[in-house]
């Protein structure tokens, strides 16, 4: 099914905006499979986007492509103006990056990780000192900071996770699934998180499963699947083009179809 790419701006007029990542015909080919497929993407400063997809549509790899992490078969990638390739060491100095598996340091507490992770970028210690105290207080850690990680539940390492991340006060900061493992009292927390770096003017990609979560969170949502791009738009201005009453009611109706015909 042939389907009209949305680029209408939501409530802010995003046309106005400087571009925050360009991606322009990112493919990553492996010997058996297409991940990423001529994948073109502009997505703006301070924006808090959503990409979403099935699992294995691609958004992952389309990430760690963005981070260096992964060499793109062919396309080009830039970050707050920089070029991906031939700028890394610059580009990631301002990125943020929570992946999609929980990495930390069992041994460790949760301050320690924390505190770490923002020595790796050398953030000054008076600057560190409060950025940590900031994070474990956001993130409802406070109780259980000087705890070893090791006797922590999965959501509680997702929590330090996340802190790992922002401790070095990104620009551009990429969360892969954050809220996976959260009970909801602990997602609610990390959306007003989430929303904060936005109010600071923090490029923000998201990818999860939970589209309520987009649907709150997100100014505009990419889909993908099978590595392409097949809808983007404001949750609303979607819901409206397909007559449905929520984003999930939209992400099923274009990524569904081989699963409701038992494919």
């Amino acid at each position: 099914m042939g389907l009209k790419i949305s680029t209408a701006a939501t409530a802010c007029d995003l046309s106005a905006h400087e571009s925050g990542i360009q991606i322009k015909g990112l493919t990553k080919a492996y010997a058996d499979v297409v991940a990423v497929d001529d994948l073109t993407l502009e997505i703006w400063k301070g924006e808090l986007f959503g990409l979403l997809g099935p699992n294995g549509s691609g958004k992952t790899t389309t990430i760690n492509c963005l981070c260096g992490l992964t060499k793109p078969t062919k396309g080009t990638m830039k970050v707050a103006g920089m070029d991906v390739e031939t700028e890394l060491e610059n580009v990631r100095a301002i990125l943020g990056i929570s992946p999609q598996e929980t990495a930390v340091y069992a041994h460790l507490s949760g301050r320690e990780n924390i505190e770490f992770f923002g020595s790796l970028y050398s953030v000054p210690n008076e600057e560190l000192s409060r950025n940590v105290d900031s994070l474990v207080k956001k993130l409802g850690l406070t109780e259980d900071a000087n705890r070893r990680v090791s006797k922590y539940s999965g959501g509680m390492k997702r929590r330090v996770s996340i802190a790992m991340a922002l401790v070095q006060d990104p620009k551009v900061v990429f969360l892969d699934e954050p809220t996976v493992t959260m009970d909801p009292q602990s997602r609610r927390a990390m959306w007003d998180v989430i929303r904060e770096l936005k109010a600071k003017g923090d490029t923000v990609v998201l990818t999860t499963h939970y589209m309520e979560e987009a649907e709150a969170l997100c100014d505009r949502v990419g889909i993908i699947d099978h590595g392409k791009l097949i809808e983007l738009g404001a949750p609303d201005e979607l819901k409206a083009k397909y007559t449905a009453k929520t984003l999930e009611d939209v992400f099923l109706r274009l990524t569904g179809r081989t699963i409701r015909e038992g494919a």
